[in-house]
Formats: C-alpha cells, structure tokens, sequence
C-alpha cells in the first residue's frame, strides 16, 4: 500500500460503490464486460482524485473510498454519476451504480480502516438503488447546503435502532432497500436543521474483509431504479 495516499484520520466520510446487477451484466456481456469494467474503474478513480478521496480498497466493481470532508464526498458522489451517466458503455450496456455513506471516527490499524462506522457507511449503500446516492444521518448534518431528500427512519442489517436516511437530489427517489422501512407517507426535501446518529459501538473485526462477505452476498437480491445531484463545505 506504500503507492496509495495516506488515510485520513479523525472525523472522516466513508463511501461504498458497486455496480447494480453487475452478474446478470456480465452474463449478458461475456468478454465485453471487462471494458466495462475497466471504463467504471478509471472514470470512478479519476472522481476520486480529483475530489481529494483516498481508495481505501476495490474488489470486482466495488469501491470503498474515505474523504477527510464529508462535502467533497458528496461532490464526488454526485460527479461519479454524472460522468457514469454520461458515459458511451460498450454493447450499449446500462450501468447502474449504487453509492451510499457515512460519517464517523473509524479505528485505522495496518493501514486500514475497522469498526462499525466502517460497516454502517456499507449497509448504508447496500441499501441504495442502482444510479442513487444514500446519505446517512450524521453525513447529510455536515452538508447543510446540498439538497437532499429525507427518505424516512430504516433499519438496516446488524444495526437494531431505526436511522434516518438521506437521498442526494429532490424530486421522486426510490424506496431504499432496508429492513422493516419506517417511513412517512411524504418524503420531504430536508431544511437546514438536522439530528446527529446516536454514537456507533465500535466492534473489533477488520473493516474491509467484513464488509466484503456481507458485500457479496446483499447483491444477489438486487432490484432496480435511479436518481442524484450537487455539493459544498
């Protein structure tokens, strides 16, 4: 890792990414999936320079990004989809991109990051749909001038207590895939006031290994739908 940025420490924002369907992709795709690929890595990297993001890991077509402010994550998020969005795949191929995370104070040992901030940014973006950025609570409190939508309270795997979830953008956003969604009948577009995350236990397994194993599996049950937008700190 002596070629990779050093982690920020302290208070920092954590995004994960991975592509929607990414199986059912590459069987439709065969050998053109590897440019795909290749073309969602290096568009992805270059946002992720450019917005001051350190690659913490990859794995396939999943990225787990750390950002010292929790606004050019954002920005980062946004411009990731744009530039996705605005992309020529080849054979014409479709890419979706889920993106979700949090911020927190995560444990850094061997140059790696561990404790459950790290595990709730990614039960944070497997919950996302393909093309949409989800925000944590403590993440949107540090972004008061984007505009978001508030998607409700959700709970998510291995997290007991219902927390509330963000969506990037205004305008009509698809359910996030949680469990038992704890939701008002209206989303509203968030003002500038906001709660903070009740502080996360911290747990002692290494982060990227965890999250890989519950990563792989969250993405057989995949559904579909999109949505994004903007930044600042």
């Amino acid at each position: 890792m002596s070629d990779r940025d050093e982690l920020p420490t302290g208070t920092v924002t954590l995004l994960f990414t991975d592509i929607e369907g990414s199986t059912a992709l590459l069987e439709r795709l065969g050998d053109a999936y590897g440019d795909v690929l290749a073309l969602h890595n290096a568009t992805l990297r270059e946002i992720w320079r450019s917005h001051r993001g350190v690659e913490v890991k990859t794995e396939g077509d999943a990225f787990f990004v750390a950002f010292e402010a929790a606004t050019d994550a954002v920005a980062a998020a946004q411009a990731g989809q744009e530039a996705l969005a605005a992309a020529v795949w080849p054979e014409g191929a479709a890419l979706r991109v889920r993106m979700g995370m949090h911020t927190g104070e995560p444990r850094v040992r061997d140059d790696d990051y561990w404790g459950s901030d790290v595990h709730y940014a990614a039960r944070v973006a497997s919950a996302a749909n393909g093309g949409q950025v989800l925000l944590s609570n403590t993440t949107a409190s540090f972004v008061p001038d984007v505009p978001l939508t508030d998607l409700g309270q959700h709970r998510v795997k291995d997290f007991g207590e219902p927390r509330r979830l963000y969506a990037l953008g205004t305008g009509a956003q698809p359910p996030p895939r949680t469990l038992d969604p704890l939701r008002t009948n209206l989303p509203s577009v968030r003002g500038p006031l906001f709660g903070r995350d009740q502080e996360l236990r911290d747990t002692s397994s290494t982060a990227w290994s965890t999250a890989c194993s519950w990563w792989s599996s969250s993405r057989s049950s995949e559904p579909t739908t999109s949505r994004r937008r903007s930044p600042r700190r």
